[in-house]
């Protein structure tokens, strides 16, 4: 843990922003709403733009060019508005793509804590685990037209999100969740939109990780934890072995969930 000796903040906020990956729909968040609403918060998962519509209904549509047009930069503004219109600073939980936002949303001051789980990486944090890009390298749709949506298959999902899990839980995950995606949001991770100061002074970060993620290895978000240096900035990470891209549903979705809120409890 690169965490600071007097730490104590006392958090006041009692807001919680979900901030939704790539590839899932905002539902993905629903039982942690609940979760955390029952602890005394209030919470919202906004859909991203031009996905404000059940999976099925997403997955009908595509190819879908408003969905194909959507840039990170764009999007970190969409949440950026979202939050500026709340009545406090709130606590931001993303998660993959969303958690690379909060990280960006943190550096400007918008939130009081953040949680990154199994984040996309940053401007030049890299990684050569084989998984990593096995798992992405449909979604960047290199050499194929980006005015086109791309739409994970279900055995890409498997591989990517699900790995580990029954069957029949991988094909109902993929059936309630799966949705199209722009492949310009995705490669967007390695340009300035992704960029980081790591040396910025930032709000209290936590950066969950897991032993089986293809998509976002658990070494990739290590790396991303230890490029942050700011020696009076609280920055921990916790990683859970038994936890594939598709955390937020996994069976033990619970167990991620305490650890967050009483990690919340310490600020």
């Amino acid at each position: 843990m690169n965490t600071s000796d007097n730490q104590a903040s006392g958090l006041t906020t009692k807001t919680i922003v979900f901030i939704t990956g790539a590839f899932v729909s905002a539902n993905s968040w629903d039982k942690w709403k609940i979760y955390f609403e029952s602890a005394g918060y209030k919470t919202i998962a906004p859909s991203w733009p031009h996905k404000n519509a059940s999976a099925c209904i997403l997955r009908k549509g595509h190819p879908d060019a408003a969905i194909a047009s959507q840039r990170l930069a764009d999007l970190t503004n969409y949440y950026a508005a979202i939050i500026q219109q709340l009545p406090e600073k709130p606590i931001l939980v993303g998660h993959s793509i969303g958690g690379l936002i909060t990280q960006i949303l943190l550096q400007r001051g918008l939130a009081e804590a953040g949680i990154a789980i199994h984040s996309l990486q940053p401007q030049g944090v890299m990684t050569f685990k084989f998984s990593f890009y096995k798992a992405g390298w449909g979604p960047l749709g290199f050499f194929t037209s980006s005015k086109k949506s791309y739409l994970m298959s279900f055995t890409e999902w498997q591989y990517a999100f699900t790995n580990g899990m029954e069957y029949e839980a991988q094909k109902e995950a993929y059936y309630n969740l799966a949705v199209p995606e722009s492949k310009l949001v995705v490669r967007d991770a390695i340009t300035s939109a992704a960029k980081v100061d790591f040396g910025k002074p930032h709000a209290p970060l936590l950066f969950l990780a897991g032993g089986k993620d293809n998509f976002m290895p658990a070494s990739l978000n290590y790396s991303n934890f230890k490029k942050y240096s700011d020696k009076d900035s609280i920055t921990d990470y916790k990683e859970f072995g038994n936890a594939n891209h598709f955390v937020l549903g996994q069976p033990e979705w619970e167990e991620k969930a305490a650890y967050i809120l009483n990690w919340i409890k310490t600020l």
